[in-house]
């Protein structure tokens, strides 16, 4: 992938070698949730099955209707970004860059809706984000009650030495797919996603809920790629069957088939190896948010 002349993000906060984490975790009062709140819902996601990231982030969104000049506030306390200066930090500050370049343009020409870029937070080990503790072992993901990113570039280690996934395309992808939350985010389709696992009768149904968002993800990580492309030709040859492996290896039932020996379908969050393929490339080969809905099928 040549991603050297892409353009660079300023949205990093680079918060490798702190100890401690940074601003914002869950806010106990002031327009926040209350501890005994968050342990409920905590508890609640546990026995469903359910992020319980997801159902704080409703509750708080929630919250933050009744008291936004409180949070307005609280928002308002945000580290200074801080530009990497090594090798990975570099390529995710491109790659971030891109996306923002595509989906400036994409998102409004396509859905009418304006693009607000997020922040994303580089840490090693731990840090803290407003949806709650961010780990090396949960992976990248997405935080929309403070629309920040959260990566642990170790994970792209793991991707090439524990997955069978790899290259700079690959690592792309992953970051793309993350951003693909912001932009669920920006249309809708999270807070939606929310309310509805929060109602949600079983384990089963909250699952399938968190698999088409994830799949949604894949595919606009492959609109960003088709865009991206015709805006700045990144692409050589070999970077999509990268990308299609890394899709293929951090599938449900290939990582359950690994550490488990048997798959169990109802319990996948993120869809197979077989769906995360498909609509990565369809997204990759239509370039339109419309073809991602996995809501309408």
């Amino acid at each position: 992938m040549k991603w050297e002349d892409l353009q660079t993000s300023e949205n990093i906060e680079d918060r490798r070698g702190e100890e401690g984490g940074g601003f914002g975790g869950p806010s106990f009062g002031g327009g926040g949730l209350g501890l005994g709140t968050i342990v409920v819902l905590g508890l609640i996601g546990w026995a469903l099955g359910i992020n319980p990231a997801l159902l704080i982030g409703g509750a708080e969104m929630f919250s933050k209707m009744h008291s936004p000049g409180q949070v307005a506030q609280q928002e308002e306390r945000q580290r200074p970004t801080s530009r990497p200066t090594d090798q990975m930090g570099l390529f995710v500050s491109k790659i971030l860059g891109s996306n923002e370049d595509v989906w400036s343009a994409v998102l409004p020409e396509q859905k009418g809706v304006s693009f607000k870029a997020p922040r994303l937070v580089l840490f090693d080990g731990e840090t803290t984000s407003r949806c709650g503790a961010a780990q090396s072992a949960m992976g990248p993901f997405y935080c929309p009650i403070d629309q920040r990113i959260y990566l642990d570039t170790s994970f792209f280690r793991d991707m090439k030495r524990r997955y069978g996934g790899g290259g700079d395309f690959a690592y792309a992808y992953v970051i793309s797919h993350e951003m693909g939350h912001h932009i669920e985010n920006l249309i809708g389709i999270l807070p939606k996603v929310q309310r509805a696992q929060a109602r949600a009768g079983s384990r089963a149904e909250a699952n399938s809920l968190s698999v088409r968002v994830e799949l949604m993800a894949d595919c606009l990580a492959g609109v960003w790629a088709h865009n991206g492309e015709a805006r700045s030709h990144f692409l050589e040859e070999g970077d999509v069957e990268k990308a299609v492996a890394s899709a293929q290896a951090i599938g449900d039932d290939r990582l359950q088939k690994a550490s488990r020996g048997y798959v169990v379908p109802d319990s996948f969050t993120h869809g197979s190896s077989a769906q995360r393929t498909e609509w990565l490339l369809r997204g990759f080969k239509s370039g339109r948010i419309d073809d991602c809905n996995t809501f309408n099928r």
